[in-house]
């Protein structure tokens, strides 16, 4: 076997009983420990990466890896704290941006407004148990709740504040996932390589009474944060 899988090797061994989350060694650290170079030690971490069992996030080091089951279904909530919760997992978001603007056409067309409509356009990182996981852009018409950018400060969950302050049932209407080398701002975002594979997540919301078009999103997830799951029922 080669140098670097056998080391690979005792590495998942090892890290098959260290919690999420923790820090790797480096590879100076690794190439010390096992009497190799550089390249065989980073070909380590590669290779252990590969196998989803670590992940590497650029300027903070390499770290134990766990991925959750992220269900979408009509059944569910079309939220992502309710997911990323129902996996048994921690969800955190933080607002990067929450503005007003003019709806741009093709956001329009999805929500079925005009363009020039006011939109909240918010834009977010995700993580699970601390780990950044995702970065989003959604849009909600201004008409379904007027202060959604204020409400942010307070509550995580878009899903929570049209329920509560917009009075309507969020449910997914149409999801479309796919798996896709994202644009450089997003892979600046998730802190990855430029070649490196994630899921794009575009789904729009209704309200389940009026039908009311409340919410679309597009998504990026670290596809070493998850496992995307889709369910099909019978409606």
């Amino acid at each position: 076997m080669t140098r670097y899988l056998e080391i690979a090797e005792t590495l998942a061994a090892e890290l098959a009983d260290s919690a999420p989350g923790t820090k790797v060694a480096s590879e100076p650290e690794l190439a010390h420990r096992f009497g190799v170079g550089r390249a065989s030690a980073r070909a380590a971490l590669q290779e252990l990466e590969h196998r989803l069992l670590v992940r590497r996030v650029q300027g903070a080091g390499t770290f134990v890896n766990s991925r959750i089951d992220y269900v979408i279904s009509r059944s569910r909530l079309p939220s992502w704290h309710a997911t990323v919760a129902a996996a048994g997992a921690t969800p955190r978001s933080v607002v990067r941006a929450a503005d007003r603007v003019a709806m741009p056409a093709p956001i329009a067309e999805r929500l079925e407004r005009r363009p020039g409509d006011p939109v909240h356009r918010v834009v977010r990182e995700f993580y699970i148990n601390e780990l950044l996981a995702g970065f989003n852009e959604e849009w909600v018409p201004v008409d379904v709740v007027a202060d959604l950018d204020l409400a942010l400060h307070a509550v995580d969950s878009i899903d929570l504040v049209l329920r509560q302050m917009g009075k309507v049932l969020p449910v997914r209407a149409w999801c479309r996932v796919s798996l896709d080398v994202p644009p450089p701002v997003v892979t600046r975002e998730l802190r990855i390589e430029a070649s490196t594979m994630v899921y794009l997540i575009e789904s729009l919301s209704r309200d389940a009474d009026s039908g009311r078009a409340l919410m679309c999103n597009n998504g990026w997830t670290r596809a070493d944060a998850v496992r995307m799951v889709v369910e099909m029922t019978d409606q």
